[in-house]
């Protein structure tokens, strides 16, 4: 059975569930899912997972992203990004470029975001996005995140200086709402702002140029397959030819790291644990002097053998 992950440059005007449903019938299994959304309207960088892989998503969910993205100033929409309608507009024509870069440096590092009142996240059971077409509105609360990077490339003044263009680079945590990052370098410079271009480059440690258009993966299916993946996104441990058998069966061993330890395995960020083959056997959490299986991959006939389960 063919499990693995798949690099996906996401086309525009396509959901995250457009691709996926597309992706099942390239590889032909109902069980795909991705890490993280991308709007309609962004492009780029959409993990999938196939099979097996599909429980290494939640440990890619959590990774940072980079974005290279434009903002328009002057202009403010009902979605924060081009696909909504203009709702106000202010000539930006006195924002200088000082201005922009510490609008923009105010906006990096640890911060408090509001998500676009059009996002996903549900209320009282409802996505907050049916709540605002349905007329209703919506105000969320405003969520920690963690903006690593926020790099302006490029400023145009477009009609006579009334609204700039900012080309950009943002670098940022799980769950940072790009647009909303827009919209509030618009609101700080008192002229509002909102997306026009979204192009994801990286996930975790998958890149663009480890992407693929779904064209190319319909002639040519290229997976990274268990262990290339997980090598790639978690700390390695190698085990030998006792402790494989061990974990193949969902036994604990002796810990790779001193619990609490800065490289101690953690059920959130487990090490990917892999036979002297190089084979993905399981991902490992330490605990005390033992470490003790989170997920096993290896065939075999003991507790969580095979199932994604451990004792």
């Amino acid at each position: 059975m063919l499990s693995g992950l798949v690099i996906v440059d996401k086309p525009q005007g396509w959901t995250s569930h457009d691709v996926v449903g597309r992706m099942r019938r390239i590889a032909g299994t109902r069980k795909v899912g991705h890490a993280g959304t991308l709007d309609p309207m962004a492009t780029g960088v959409l993990v999938l997972g196939i099979n097996k892989a599909t429980r290494l998503l939640t440990y890619i969910v959590g990774t940072s992203k980079t974005y290279t993205a434009t903002v328009r100033l002057g202009e403010s929409t009902i979605t924060d990004d081009a696909e909504g309608d203009v709702v106000a507009t202010m000539s930006a024509a006195a924002v200088t470029d000082e201005d922009i870069r510490a609008g923009v440096a105010a906006l990096t590092g640890e911060i408090q975001q509001v998500p676009s009142s059009v996002s996903a996240i549900k209320v009282n059971g409802e996505r907050a996005y049916a709540r605002v077409r349905s007329g209703e509105e919506v105000k969320l609360a405003a969520r920690p995140v963690t903006i690593h990077r926020f790099e302006v490339q490029d400023i145009r003044r477009e009609r006579g200086g009334d609204v700039v263009d900012l080309d950009v680079t943002v670098e940022c945590s799980s769950g940072t709402y790009i647009r909303a990052l827009a919209r509030d370098l618009g609101s700080s410079l008192g002229v509002g702002g909102h997306l026009t271009a979204l192009r994801r480059t990286h996930v975790g440690p998958y890149t663009l140029d480890q992407a693929r258009t779904l064209e190319e993966l319909a002639e040519d299916l290229e997976v990274f397959e268990m262990s290339q993946a997980a090598r790639a996104l978690m700390p390695n441990r190698e085990l030998s030819p006792e402790e494989t058998t061990e974990i193949s069966f969902g036994r604990r061993i002796a810990a790779g790291a001193p619990a609490g330890s800065a490289y101690a395995a953690t059920a959130e960020r487990p090490a990917a644990a892999f036979a002297p083959d190089g084979s993905l056997v399981a991902l490992l959490a330490d605990s005390g002097n033992f470490a003790k299986p989170v997920l096993v991959f290896a065939p075999g006939t003991g507790p969580g053998a095979g199932s994604g389960q451990a004792d």
